[in-house]
């Protein structure tokens, strides 16, 4: 029998990051946390790639990505953490059936006013969560955050930048 590779485990709830944290304790980040701890975001939302903040990160293997296709249960809890990330940013999900939606929440001026803004390492956060979300097997989500940045992008060009929304763009693919 296969054992879940480190990232699978962790977000089978039974595995720790490389802190020792179990996927329920980075759901419960706050703001503040969310904001200022720097090296969850590789966990939650991981790609094949070596992350430049975070030498710890795993990487996505083929085998990862097979698991999360796979396996519902994976899925949820990864749009669970995509919830987190949505409240973090002033944005909520609306799904009504078979149709996915992000849109501004009610605390969208207050959180954007943090994060919208020019070379924002935020940004880099969101191209992450864009593309983990697509290789995944939750390109919906992906697409529906994607639709929700190109309508803040049409009112906040200048800050997110042409190079930003390309990123954004293929990650999504």
């Amino acid at each position: 029998m296969r054992r879940d590779s480190a990232l699978v485990a962790f977000y089978r709830g039974d595995g720790r990051d490389h802190r020792g944290r179990l996927l329920s304790d980075i759901h419960e980040f706050d703001i503040h946390e969310l904001e200022f701890t720097h090296d969850y975001i590789q966990w939650l939302f991981p790609l094949p790639e070596p992350s430049g903040a975070n030498e710890s990160a795993p990487l996505l293997s083929k085998d990862d990505i097979a698991a999360f296709t796979g396996d519902a249960s994976l899925r949820k809890a990864l749009l669970e953490s995509l919830q987190l990330m949505l409240q973090f940013y002033g944005l909520d999900l609306a799904v009504r059936g078979d149709s996915v939606e992000v849109v501004r929440g009610p605390n969208y001026d207050e959180r954007s006013a943090l994060w919208l803004t020019s070379g924002n390492h935020n940004f880099l956060r969101i191209s992450r969560i864009l593309r983990s979300l697509t290789l995944l097997g939750c390109s919906r989500y992906a697409t529906a955050l994607l639709e929700c940045l190109e309508g803040i992008y049409a009112e906040h060009a200048r800050a997110i930048g042409d190079t930003t929304m390309g990123y954004w763009r293929r990650a999504v693919g």
